[in-house]
């Protein structure tokens, strides 16, 4: 529905507390959802007049509505029952991607898209309910990240981790893990709790925080640290298992989108940084941490010194690749970094995951498709070439065969071979 009142700043703060409220750019005017609890909560909101000839909740909008739901910072989701012409408007803005798992289809949060998908709900007589899940976990978040990082871990955890030369980033997520786990019991001594108390923590993150199964594993891991390896305590948390993965395949490029892809990218930096990790299935920690001396070209290899994990390696270097680093090398003259920025240093990996999302976009690639996607297409294609999994396994770092074998479900290498019964029935 549509609202129409004179410009008062309290009302349009109060306005906004409304689930589903949204604001126009274009018609210029706060829309809300047609129902009861938006009409229940315009009562409490005087000044403003629903414009609208009939609001009949049994009859009206019956079945037609489209829900958005903002899942992050930039982007949103879109869920509704088929509607062929309302498919052709979210095909027509840009990055659109279809979860086929799930039947959902995910667009960018953007003004111009809201008001495109408000404007077809008033042509076509739709109820739109938005609800901002994102900006509820991040008043969650924030609220309890100021007040938990504001604890400090025990000392005796942070020297465990230091002694058992964890890595910098792993001791990071484990304090962070840990004061959070030290807010939520505050005022108890952390060495007299129990598995009961640990596992109240766990639902905690689960149902109020809504975390991902990998922030679930980083926690856990964290408290099982203290626990078994820090107090000498490990029957509290023996009976407490990790959280089960999702195991989902990951997203591939085709030969023919990787080409594409490079094609659309003219700088000739970030042509090389990008082709660099696919060719040699690269990290993007890896690729922004090369030196100049990590690129051997008598032996055609790339050093990848501390991959995660703390371990060396080296992947192969391609001669199309080896053309153009001479070719930028000649051009940019890198003095220490093999990729450095404007200012000398390292480059950024937000500024290549940047270069990434633009090269996917002119690429015309609807896939949803990241830097790490590189990797697992190199990886996929190795495998579909006829390499053996235990070369691809090296190349990659993988401590573990099961690792790798993931590519085993994505490559299309035989599949091409099989004929499906029901062919066999009809002929």
């Amino acid at each position: 529905m549509k609202l129409e009142f004179t410009y008062d700043q309290e009302i349009i703060s109060r306005l906004k507390m409304i689930p589903g409220v949204l604001w126009s750019q274009t018609m210029g005017s706060w829309y809300l959802p047609d129902s009861i609890d938006s009409m229940t909560s315009l009562q409490n909101l005087e000044g403003i007049v629903p414009v609208i000839d009939k609001l009949d909740l049994k009859v009206t909008n019956q079945g037609k509505t489209l829900k958005v739901t903002r899942i992050s910072a930039k982007r949103i989701r879109i869920e509704f029952s088929y509607q062929a012409e309302l498919i052709c408007l979210i095909k027509s803005f840009p990055r659109y991607y279809y979860d086929i798992k799930d039947k959902y289809w995910t667009l960018p949060h953007e003004e111009e898209i809201l008001s495109g998908l408000q404007d077809f709900c008033l042509k076509n007589d739709y109820i739109l309910v938005y609800n901002d899940d994102w900006a509820e976990r991040e008043v969650i978040r924030r609220t309890k990240e100021v007040n938990y990082l504001n604890f400090s871990c025990p000392d005796s955890f942070i020297n465990k981790l230091k002694t058992l030369r964890y890595s910098d980033h792993t001791i990071r997520n484990y304090s962070s893990a840990m004061k959070e786990f030290a807010y939520f019991h505050e005022g108890k001594n952390l060495e007299n709790l129990g598995s009961g108390d640990i596992e109240k923590f766990l639902l905690y993150l689960i149902e109020k925080r809504r975390v991902s199964v990998s922030y679930h594993n980083i926690s856990l891991g964290a408290i099982k640290f203290f626990y078994e390896r820090v107090i000498g305590k490990p029957e509290i948390t023996e009976g407490i298992k990790r959280p089960k993965g999702e195991k989902l395949l990951p997203e591939v490029l085709s030969e023919e989108e990787v080409g594409r892809l490079f094609g659309c990218v003219t700088n000739l930096k970030h042509k090389c940084i990008l082709i660099t990790i696919y060719s040699g299935g690269l990290r993007l920690s890896e690729a922004v941490n090369l030196k100049i001396k990590d690129i051997d070209s008598e032996r055609m290899k790339i050093f990848i010194r501390g991959g995660k994990g703390r371990k060396d390696r080296y992947t192969v270097l391609s001669k199309g690749l080896l053309k153009l680093l001479l070719e930028y090398f000649n051009m940019e003259k890198p003095k220490i970094w093999l990729f450095e920025g404007a200012t000398g240093g390292q480059y950024s990996t937000i500024s290549v995951q940047h270069i990434m999302r633009d090269a996917v976009i002119k690429a015309g690639i609807k896939k949803h498709a990241t830097v790490h996607t590189l990797r697992h297409s190199f990886a996929t294609h190795l495998m579909e070439s006829g390499t053996d999994l235990r070369y691809i396994q090296s190349l990659l770092g993988h401590s573990s065969i099961k690792t790798t074998e993931i590519y085993t479900h994505i490559t299309t290498r035989g599949l091409d071979q099989i004929t499906s019964p029901f062919d066999k029935i009809i002929s």
